[in-house]
């Protein structure tokens, strides 16, 4: 048996035992999850904790998950004074609830409310991940009660594009710079599709416009999009078309899982909580300053700060340093370690302890370029220095 089946065969058994042994399927993971059959979403979700690891209740869990995000679908997608078979609901057209008041339970004005964050997410996953063609496709499994209801659940027709100013939205807590958290970007922002399809990009701005209404208190801050593009990817690219079918409503919980753990590094006002962006980055430096002295050093003299590169990095576990495929790699092992957030750390460190010898040859200008627009690499050779650390 070949080395590759043997891991295979090593990822199906470990998935197959009544009671997962998580620990066991997390060193098996931190590796790299073979990319066959149905083993990454299946270690995605239980490394994420939307599945428990007694596997008979995986059925039901799933069930019970897909039925409640429908719901949401149903109740929070439908502009107001709608019902389900799409005739005016005569209790919501009444004076007391017209489209012009202000009050904060008029569901009109809860809806333009909501469009404000819909036109920054219309804008993001319009040009999401634009090194592969992917998100552009159509979903063989497009949400029927929204493509099929004449266009009043499609979100982004109650957006207009060409309405968002030409600058990006950046998040401004840091005070010291604005970082531009997106670098790659689409030339052209993708099409929607006709009444019946929709396209990739349209079912990961369902899933986000969705967790921005249910998490008030964080909504959605520019970024999100990068860190759901590789778990919509892995999900709605499962070779099982029962799971696939299903990949939007597992997505979601997944992202709010993950979300959950990271919410720190997307609230201004927890910047410098114990989880927040400046302690991550100041461990970072610490991290650095231990490891290498030198490297430290350099950095310090040139004035070149955490904030300048590894802003991005943290807050968005990497996923614009690396094409995607690189980027599922690292997120195997980041998943799969439980203090995943301190080896993203390490594995943050050691891309900069890779570019030593760089680093101190150059000049500022040309040290944050090379951190800013990291070059390509294997990254299995970055992960081990990551590990050796």
């Amino acid at each position: 048996m070949s080395v590759f089946k043997a891991r295979v065969k090593e990822f199906e058994d470990a998935l197959a035992e009544d009671e997962i042994d998580l620990s066991y399927l997390r060193q098996l993971c931190f590796n790299g999850i073979p990319d066959v059959k149905s083993l990454r979403p299946h270690c995605w979700k239980l490394l994420l904790g939307y599945l428990g690891t007694n596997r008979e209740s995986w059925k039901e869990t799933l069930t019970k998950k897909r039925a409640l995000y429908r719901q949401f679908i149903e109740e929070l997608v439908l502009p107001p004074g709608l019902k389900e078979d799409h005739k005016l609901d005569a209790k919501s057209d009444c004076l007391n609830d017209h489209p012009l008041s202000e009050g904060a339970e008029s569901a009109w004005n809860i809806f333009f409310n909501d469009n404000e964050f819909l036109l920054q997410i219309d804008k993001d996953v319009r040009r999401l991940c634009p090194d592969i063609s992917f998100f552009q496709q159509p979903t063989e499994y497009p949400c029927d009660i929204v493509v099929n209801s004449n266009g009043e659940r499609r979100l982004h027709q109650r957006v207009v594009p060409s309405v968002l100013k030409a600058a990006n939205v950046e998040r401004k807590g840091l005070g010291i710079t604005k970082i531009n958290l997106i670098t790659k970007r689409s030339e052209e922002t993708y099409e929607a599709m006709e009444e019946g399809q929709e396209a990739h990009w349209e079912v990961v701005q369902r899933i986000l416009f969705l967790y921005a209404k249910l998490n008030p208190g964080q909504s959605y801050v520019q970024g999100m999009n990068e860190i759901i593009g590789p778990i919509y990817y892995v999900m709605a690219s499962d070779p099982d078309p029962d799971y696939r079918e299903h990949a939007e409503a597992d997505c979601f919980f997944c992202f709010t899982a993950l979300m959950a753990e990271m919410r720190d590094f997307f609230i201004k006002t927890l910047d410098d909580s114990e989880g927040g962006i400046k302690n991550m980055m100041k461990r970072l430096s610490q991290m650095l300053q231990e490891r290498d002295l030198q490297i430290y050093e350099r950095l310090k003299s040139q004035e070149l700060h955490p904030q300048y590169y590894s802003f991005r990095w943290i807050s968005l576990i990497l996923s614009q340093e690396f094409p995607l495929p690189d980027v599922v790699r690292i997120w195997d092992s980041v998943f799969s370690d439980e203090q995943r957030f301190q080896f993203l750390l390490k594995i943050c460190c050691a891309m900069i302890l890779i570019q030593r010898d760089q680093i101190l040859q150059n000049d500022f200008a040309s040290n944050v370029k090379l951190l800013q627009n990291y070059p390509f690499m294997d990254v299995n050779v970055l992960l081990s220095k990551a590990v050796s650390l």
